[in-house]
């Protein structure tokens, strides 16, 4: 089982097939509520009502104390309001790297609040789109610590897979397991988001890349989740290595889930073991309950199983597969979906993987790996603490 062992699966040779690169942009993987967006929208809100006729003037404040001869300080309220008033302009977003960069070079003893700064800042050039700014931010030496929340990596790689830098998200997962943190080596959601990153890219080479991942996760015990899984086997079929994608899918604990299904389906096909595929199908029929989720398989899924029980030409099997064909069609089993859009469906807040150490809540006070959070918007700070963003998130 790849599960437990099977180096030798890990060696075997793959059968190179022509690149498939995905030219249309990808959506975001990870839902706004699932990355604490919808939070920050609703206290940029009510920043921007706070400061009303008095934005232009902080900002020319702000501008003035980062001037390099300046001696004034950014203090954490300054950040605070910046990072939720800034708009997609370059002297805004110009601004907002200055004021970050003085605010991290200054005296550290001088910082008694623990707000993490990491997960806001990306949120917001989440929301403005920002990937070339945010990766600049984040691989910037002098910031080194500044983004080390697991959040922190999961919004920017969810920003950069939006924009369909895939090479770059893989260039952010391993600079994440270069860091020595605090937390799990492997992430739930950083993997699911390489693994996305990796099934784009749709190379031999990026195939091999996954397959050392999976190796050295399960030497230190980690078990994927199934959207990690199901993206590894995709990768592994669309590089003509279907035996491959049937141990990877051993691993999940969901086998019915639609997406397990239909990979499995698709690998038997490309097997030519269409005989093994048929009990999954009529499992579906058999087990269809009125008003309940039809559970479906994919036009095209089921399109390539048929090809391949016609390149059988055995007479019983065709037979066989169009009575479950019909069935199939008759019990509306069938979707219009996609395998590939069953695969890239968004990630909700509600089906999202549990979250990770340190992360308890979507505000800026916790997420962070190095320090122990104080308090967070659920529960006040003292009353002598003074904010003049009240409820910041």
């Amino acid at each position: 089982m790849f599960c437990h062992a099977s180096r030798q699966v890990l060696a075997l040779s793959l059968f190179p097939i022509p690149v498939n690169v995905h030219a249309v942009a990808a959506r975001c993987l990870f839902g706004q509520a699932a990355l604490g967006i919808d939070g920050y929208l609703k206290t940029r809100d009510r920043v921007k009502v706070q400061f009303l006729n008095l934005a232009d003037n902080f900002r020319s404040k702000m501008l003035e104390f980062t001037q390099p001869a300046s001696t004034n300080m950014i203090f954490t309220e300054d950040l605070k309001s910046m990072v939720h008033l800034v708009e997609n302009k370059p002297a805004d977003v110009e601004l907002l790297q200055n004021m970050i960069s003085r605010f991290n070079r200054q005296n550290k003893e001088l910082r008694f609040g623990s707000f993490i700064f990491g997960p806001v800042v990306m949120r917001a050039l989440h929301y403005l789109n920002l990937p070339d700014v945010a990766l600049k931010v984040f691989k910037d030496p002098e910031l080194d610590g500044f983004f080390d929340q697991l959040m922190s990596y999961q919004i920017l790689m969810d920003l950069l897979y939006k924009n369909s830098m895939f090479k770059e998200v893989i260039e952010v997962f391993d600079m994440v397991q270069a860091k020595q943190i605090h937390g799990p080596k492997y992430p739930k959601n950083v993997v699911i988001l390489a693994m996305a990153a990796s099934y784009k890219l749709n190379t031999k080479e990026q195939l091999n890349y996954v397959m050392n991942v999976w190796k050295k996760m399960l030497e230190l015990g980690h078990t994927p989740v199934r959207r990690a899984i199901t993206f590894a086997a995709a990768l592994a079929v669309n590089q003509n290595s279907p035996h491959v994608a049937i141990e990877i899918l051993s691993c999940t604990q969901q086998p019915n889930y639609v997406t397990v299904r239909n990979l499995k389906i698709a690998a038997l096909a490309d097997l030519g073991r269409v005989e093994d595929a048929f009990p999954i199908l009529r499992n579906v029929i058999e087990t269809d309950v009125p008003d309940q989720k039809k559970q479906t398989f994919s036009k095209d899924v089921l399109d390539k199983l048929k090809r391949s029980v016609e390149e059988r030409a055995d007479p019983d099997v065709v037979k066989e597969f169009k009575h479950l064909e019909k069935a199939l069609m008759e019990g509306n089993h069938l979707s219009d979906s996609s395998l590939d859009e069953h695969l890239c469906s968004e990630i909700t807040l509600a089906n999202a993987p549990g979250r990770q150490s340190g992360e308890r809540n979507r505000a800026g006070f916790t997420g962070s790996l190095h320090q122990k959070p104080q308090y967070n918007y659920r529960n006040p700070p003292p009353r002598h603490y003074r904010t003049s963003l009240k409820d910041m998130e």
